[in-house]
């Protein structure tokens, strides 16, 4: 399959699975309330939402995979819980679920930030990772497209997912070096789709996680993806911020399950370009 078809697909299916599955048709989506830990344990059921992407959560064949994936039905089981995990593109949509009480957990990269302290907590960092700048190889030494220097963004337009917190960072940097970025915000497509049209030629310039970016690699030898516009940062999952019942849960968790094989076992499956915390 045409990589750049595959990826397009990706997009498709992941706004089907957060759609078509996930709500009736010609009904909106149920706004259920907030619901502490003890509610969670009486259910049985842990309900969360993460990014559909070759890192967080990905379907293959008849197979679901990906390292939030394998992470929350981990934690599941051991609380004697069913995970009912729904994947869904948009940052902004992943938040309000997780507002409104639809999900208890955002379990994809979360990166800390004191951004969303007052709508979420954080839990203990499951990761370290970067955001790098993807743009195409120099075709030659004359290539006015690619740039040697993170100085040479400027006036240029660099396309983030929208609500991304690559948003935030690009702004900094764009005070950093005294001139214009011009950040083009894209809704429907994830950090993924975002390679693609980046290797394709249709945008020259992206943001993405550096997880992402080095699953993705061996797809798009064309590209670059040397250049970190941040420092290393924690990534977490994220919890309503009056939930600190389950907070305290996950925490406690991940604080056992991260000396474990089996958490090296995924990170080596899925994340060896990323560090542990």
């Amino acid at each position: 399959m045409n990589k750049y078809l595959k990826y397009g697909i990706m997009g498709v299916i992941a706004v089907a699975l957060s759609t078509l599955l996930f709500t009736p048709k010609g009904q909106e989506a149920p706004v259920s309330s907030l619901r502490g830990y003890e509610e969670i344990i009486q259910s049985c059921t842990l309900r969360a939402v993460t990014e559909y992407n070759s890192i967080s959560y990905f379907v293959e064949g008849d197979t679901i995979d990906g390292l939030h994936y394998e992470l929350l039905q981990a934690f599941a089981k051991e609380k004697g819980l069913v995970a009912e995990i729904t994947p869904e593109m948009s940052i902004e949509k992943r938040m309000e679920g997780l507002q409104n009480g639809n999900f208890d957990i955002l379990a994809n990269n979360v990166l800390v930030s004191s951004d969303r302290t007052d709508s979420m907590l954080y839990t203990h960092p499951i990761l370290l990772s970067r955001q790098l700048l993807i743009q195409r190889k120099a075709q030659d030494e004359n290539d006015s497209i690619h740039i040697s220097s993170l100085l040479e963004l400027a006036n240029k337009t660099v396309h983030v997912v929208e609500g991304s917190p690559s948003v935030y960072r690009l702004q900094h940097l764009s005070n950093e070096i005294g001139d214009t970025i011009y950040i083009k915000e894209i809704e429907k497509y994830g950090q993924e789709q975002l390679l693609a049209l980046v290797a394709n030629g249709d945008i020259d310039y992206a943001i993405c996680d550096e997880g992402i970016a080095q699953a993705s690699i061996n797809n798009f030898p064309q590209l670059d993806i040397e250049k970190a516009i941040s420092f290393l940062q924690f990534y977490s999952w994220g919890v309503y911020h009056h939930n600190t019942t389950l907070l305290d849960s996950l925490n406690a968790w991940l604080n056992r399950y991260k000396l474990t094989p089996d958490f090296h076992k995924l990170m080596k499956k899925y994340s060896t370009n990323q560090q542990m915390p």
